[in-house]
């Protein structure tokens, strides 16, 4: 089976606000194949981020794809405006929403990619019957709301598990939540093949080489 390219999303969840558009513009520069967008409302979850005016904000700031993660219930009505400010990929939560298929459809409709994310207690089966709707399944190895969490060990087995729901269809699956250089080979190894980091590629001042270290982690397990 053809490997899938390994990727790396850095998180603007841990970038200084007070400069998004520069922490962009050097996460690119950087050698960032994504950028991570997390929208987190304050009720899905609990903390607030921002929403689509400021993502349009810095949409200009990079040709990247923008990866855009909505920790927001309910997401639907924000759709539409988040595929208008620049959305590549539009990644909603199986627990947000009564009508998953639903929120698939309405996003392929607005001509963007589909992902879903689980949260840790949310078991790969939700996906059995919208898993031909997909081009992302997300797992997240920590609890969503903050960045700065320890990857939770036993999230591994659930990326396998997707994996094999997967079963060679063109799905990337992601892992958001606690990635370093010193796990990264693991979770490549069960199965992902996108890695979200934050804190551990915004930190210090020299996000090139905090980038290379997850690449050079996890390409040699991508094997």
């Amino acid at each position: 089976m053809k490997t899938r390219p390994l990727l790396i999303s850095p998180s603007i969840l841990a970038a200084d606000f007070s400069k998004l558009g520069e922490e962009v513009i050097a996460a690119d520069k950087g050698g960032a194949d994504w950028i991570h967008i997390d929208v987190m409302d304050g009720h899905f979850v609990p903390n607030i981020t921002f929403g689509a005016p400021v993502m349009q904000s810095i949409r200009k700031c990079t040709t990247k794809l923008f990866d855009v993660h909505l920790m927001i219930s309910p997401a639907d009505p924000y759709l539409a405006q988040f595929a208008a400010a620049g959305a590549d990929l539009i990644t909603v939560h199986a627990e947000a929403g009564p009508h998953l298929d639903r929120s698939l459809q309405a996003i392929r409709s607005l001509g963007k990619k589909v992902g879903v994310a689980l949260n840790p207690a949310t078991p790969v089966s939700v996906l059995e019957h919208v898993i031909d709707r997909l081009d992302l399944i997300l797992i997240m190895t920590v609890n969503p709301g903050f960045g700065g969490q320890s990857f939770i060990p036993a999230m591994l087995e659930k990326i396998r598990q997707a994996k094999a729901l997967v079963a060679g269809r063109n799905i990337d699956i992601e892992v958001d939540g606690g990635v370093t250089a010193d796990n990264a080979g693991t979770i490549v190894k069960a199965g992902a093949n996108v890695l979200v980091a934050g804190s551990s590629i915004f930190k210090g001042a020299d996000y090139a080489a905090n980038i290379k270290a997850i690449r050079v982690a996890a390409t040699a397990m991508s094997v």
